[in-house]
């Protein structure tokens, strides 16, 4: 029983597995109409990111560094979204978009890049298709390559450091338990006592009797020992091997995906100077 003035034992967070999320169209999701209004009053920078802290509380961002991180997050996709000239239901759309990826990012300590991008495409799907009500046509091709190439370049390319300012670091504590070996019960008070007792009374002297070591349980334990360690260290050499493979493959994976963006975007753009060219 924990009594009131007792200070509580400090909650242990929860662990969540890379998942799949199911993308869903998020027009005026987290921004309003009210929301970007009062953003457009002024283009000064203090007073966007003083709006920002006041929709989603985040007034400690010049003191706290997590929080500073999702303010400059949110307040640069609002610059680009008013240097390419986005509507308001664009810049909406467009700023959720950066948002629920980045709360997908952030949601687990372990490595989901793909289940992120695989999410933040199809979030870019549900805005440039009309499918309703699945899907609307929100932005244009060229607007999709816009916010592709400008996502890879500001976020993806920097996975790592956002994963590894806002997600816990996962530690593994191994605990060894004999089997067949019965555990060695704690000393009592009143075994204690007891000792203490006996050493003090005077006793007779009695004739050192020397105690035959047992080579066979010695020997076990031994074995016992040695067989675990060279098993413990053998399994830690393997998880080392497959987080190393792991990290390498993640890296190469993001590096192709970036390259197959940014050359999709490009050839996209030459066929259609090409084409113009015909007309």
């Amino acid at each position: 029983m924990i009594l009131p003035n007792e200070p509580q034992p400090p909650e242990v967070p929860k662990i969540i597995q890379p998942r799949s999320h199911k993308a869903k169209v998020c027009v005026w999701a987290d921004l309003t109409i009210d929301d970007l209004d009062r953003i457009n009053e002024s283009l000064n920078a203090d007073h966007i990111k003083m709006v920002l802290s006041d929709i989603f509380h985040l007034d400690d961002h010049k003191s706290n560094l997590k929080t500073g991180i999702v303010m400059d997050l949110y307040y640069y996709t609002l610059q680009f979204a008013r240097e390419n000239k986005f509507t308001k239901e664009q810049t909406s759309a467009f700023f959720s978009i950066v948002k629920k990826t980045h709360e997908v990012c952030i949601e687990t300590p372990f490595g989901n890049l793909d289940h992120t991008f695989s999410y933040f495409k199809e979030l870019l799907l549900c805005h440039a298709v009309n499918r309703p009500p699945h899907s609307i046509e929100l932005f244009s091709a060229d607007q999709v390559r816009l916010v592709t190439e400008y996502t890879v370049n500001s976020y993806f390319r920097h996975f790592k450091m956002y994963k590894y300012a806002f997600t816990p670091l996962v530690r593994l504590d191994l605990s060894i338990n004999y089997i067949g070996i019965p555990p060695t019960p704690a000393p009592s008070e009143a075994d204690e006592g007891e000792e203490q007792k006996v050493e003090e009374t005077p006793r007779e002297e009695e004739p050192v009797v020397e105690k035959t070591p047992e080579p066979e349980e010695s020997a076990a334990k031994k074995e016992l020992r040695g067989m675990i360690q060279n098993f413990l260290a053998e399994e830690i050499k393997k998880m080392k091997v497959s987080m190393d493979d792991q990290l390498k493959s993640t890296e190469e994976a993001l590096n192709k995906k970036l390259d197959v963006a940014e050359g999709g975007g490009k050839k996209g753009g030459r066929n259609s100077a090409k084409g113009s060219k015909k007309k």
